[in-house]
């Protein structure tokens, strides 16, 4: 029973090592991925603030970015994807409204799906099982 112990302790070491290194990049960037800033200035625009949701609209802009950098995405497109998420954000995201705000997480929620999918097209490593 103790060397299953072990053998198990061992495995889940392996996993989150394994999960730290296929994490969501950081808000700073990190090797091979522009920082949410970068992501945002590619397009011209002021950077917004998305305040607490700024992680999850940097992984959505991020798939989008990959997809864009892959050929699968032009530029205009990922910049029209940027400005929407952008204003609905402004418009939505950042109210106080219960309602305004559950209106911008559908939206929200939609956009993510977008690129994802654009992402999955040229990303072969979200393709394979």
């Amino acid at each position: 029973m103790r060397g299953l112990w072990k053998t198990s302790a061992a495995a889940l070491s392996i996993a989150v090592a394994l999960t730290a290194c296929v994490s969501t990049p950081s808000l700073n960037g990190t090797l091979g991925a522009p920082s949410f800033a970068d992501l945002q200035s590619m397009c011209g625009a002021q950077p917004a603030d998305y305040g607490s949701d700024a992680q999850s609209v940097y992984v959505t802009l991020f798939d989008a970015y990959v997809a864009n950098r892959r050929g699968g995405l032009s530029k205009a497109d990922y910049c029209a994807f940027q400005t929407s998420i952008a204003q609905r954000y402004a418009a939505l995201g950042a109210s106080g409204d219960p309602a305004a705000r559950n209106q911008w997480v559908e939206y929200f929620n939609a956009q993510r799906v977008k690129a994802l999918s654009w992402r999955a097209a040229v990303d072969p490593t979200l393709r394979s099982g």
